[in-house]
């Protein structure tokens, strides 16, 4: 969550003739996109391994399945955990009218999976071909209503809130008390406690907690085994984990990493 000013890319992706085109890439574990912005919305979907967007507002974890929305203009970076297969699909602007116009994961339908994976692989879909006319209506009418996901952390501005939010991203799994955290960000726990709720709406204990779940299910998605993951996520035990779990997703996170069914 560094606060140094990077400059962003501009990455043009539209095509006037084309209300869709497409990207599909496979990266390394590792691999970072770095700081840019498109002139189209996107929705990008991970078919294979997680990845982490990151804008000045916050964080979105995106797991195996599932897609994050990213409106025209918002400069973001990606970061992948594992190998990560990522397929976007680029929309004109507000073309999908019931999607927000901030960034938020989702989850993806079995039929809009197979509909973004089928459309990645003819490129774009040009507005004078009668059939990608309609394969496109099918795609938005699919985006209507996509369920969204909790898997959102928000970053503070305040300059001690920062410091604290960045000792714990640098380690999610840190057990140090408020306190101490505190006294090296130099300012009192009331003061931190007003500053998380002014700044990003929840409490510290809440927004630390999520940066726990969020960092388990990056390491669940790359393969770890539950335990580990809920260790290294700072939890006690592997019960309290799966509570938590299902407490902000409704299920298991065995259940929820489960491979997607074909079709």
């Amino acid at each position: 969550m560094s606060k140094k000013r990077q400059t962003s890319i501009f990455d043009p992706r539209r095509d006037k003739r084309s209300p869709v085109t497409t990207l599909s890439y496979d990266y390394p574990a590792g691999a970072v996109v770095p700081l840019h912005y498109h002139n189209a919305d996107q929705l990008v979907y991970a078919s294979h391994g997680v990845m982490t967007v990151r804008t000045d507002e916050g964080s979105w974890v995106v797991p195996t399945h599932r897609a994050v929305w990213i409106p025209a203009r918002v400069p973001h970076m990606i970061a992948m955990s594992g190998v990560v297969a990522m397929r976007t699909i680029y929309l004109q602007p507000r073309l999908a009218k019931n999607l927000p116009r901030q960034c938020c994961v989702v989850s993806v339908p079995p039929l809009l999976r197979e509909l973004v994976l089928h459309v990645c692989s003819l490129g774009l879909l040009k507005a004078n071909v009668r059939r990608y006319r309609h394969l496109t209506q099918v795609i938005l009418d699919e985006m209507e209503e996509l369920p969204r996901l909790p898997l959102y952390l928000a970053n503070p501005t305040d300059p001690r809130a920062v410091r604290v939010a960045e000792m714990l991203e640098a380690n999610p799994g840190d057990r140090t008390a408020v306190a101490r955290l505190c006294k090296t960000a130099g300012c009192t726990t009331r003061t931190l406690e007003r500053l998380f709720q002014e700044q990003v709406g929840v409490s510290f204990a809440k927004w630390r907690q999520q940066l726990r779940l969020m960092h388990g299910m990056r390491l669940l998605a790359e393969g770890t085994k539950v335990t580990y993951a809920a260790l290294e996520a700072g939890y006690s035990t592997p019960s309290a984990f799966i509570a938590m779990f299902r407490k902000t997703l409704g299920t298991t996170p065995t259940e929820y990493f489960r491979p997607a069914p074909d079709l």
